[in-house]
């Protein structure tokens, strides 16, 4: 048994199924779906503020527990993202604060939160991962466009179903490449990644 749906990894499945002398079953995500049917009373302060935002406003940042992109990278993506506007809730790992004072006032930087009660949030627009199973799981069950930003292993291939293959998320730095991204090319990815209007956007969601 594995976490997966049997319709997005029909080929896997069916390979693994001819190949192996026994039962393969996807048992799809095990994710507690039934805790999210309503918000908690004391819910927490990014729950709150998530809250207060427009609908399908807000990007979700989460670029990993246990991997790091460099300072150089992370000052990039704070100057892009600040730069497109967009509004953003953003899980920083360790140096939260430092994000938060250069990211300025249009978004909200915690050091932790739980992640698919956010993505399961009416305000949530598009999801910003670096392409963990977990997190590819938790963003096709709530149905949140996913802009992947792999850094190596299994990631580069999460990152490669989530938009050649089911089509639902958009490059925010190419598979298996170590070049920084600028600031500027972020900025421009944000942008039409979150345009509601837009061909893409529409298509992924």
């Amino acid at each position: 048994m594995f976490t997966c749906y049997y319709h997005l990894d029909t080929e896997v499945t069916d390979a693994l199924r001819a190949l192996l002398p026994f039962l393969v079953y996807p048992i799809g995500p095990l994710i507690p779906h039934t805790d999210l049917a309503e918000t908690p009373s004391n819910a927490p302060n990014y729950i709150q503020w998530l809250d207060s935002q427009p609908r399908k406003s807000i990007l979700y940042i989460s670029l990993g527990s246990f991997l790091s992109i460099s300072s150089e990278q992370l000052e990039e993506i704070v100057a892009g993202v600040r730069s497109s506007g967009v509004r953003y809730l953003w899980v920083a790992r360790g140096d939260a604060s430092q994000v938060q004072e250069a990211s300025g006032e249009m978004g909200l930087v915690v050091p932790w939160c739980d992640q698919l009660l956010v993505l399961s949030h009416p305000s949530i627009e598009g999801f910003w991962m670096y392409c963990g199973w977990n997190s590819t799981m938790e963003g096709t069950f709530a149905g949140v466009p996913m802009l992947t930003f792999p850094i190596f292993f299994d990631q580069v291939l999460n990152a490669k179903q989530i938009v050649d293959d089911w089509k639902v998320g958009m490059r925010a730095k190419e598979s298996g490449n170590e070049t920084v991204v600028k600031r500027e090319d972020i900025t421009t990815t944000v942008l039409r990644f979150m345009d509601l209007d837009g061909d893409e956007s529409k298509e992924m969601r």
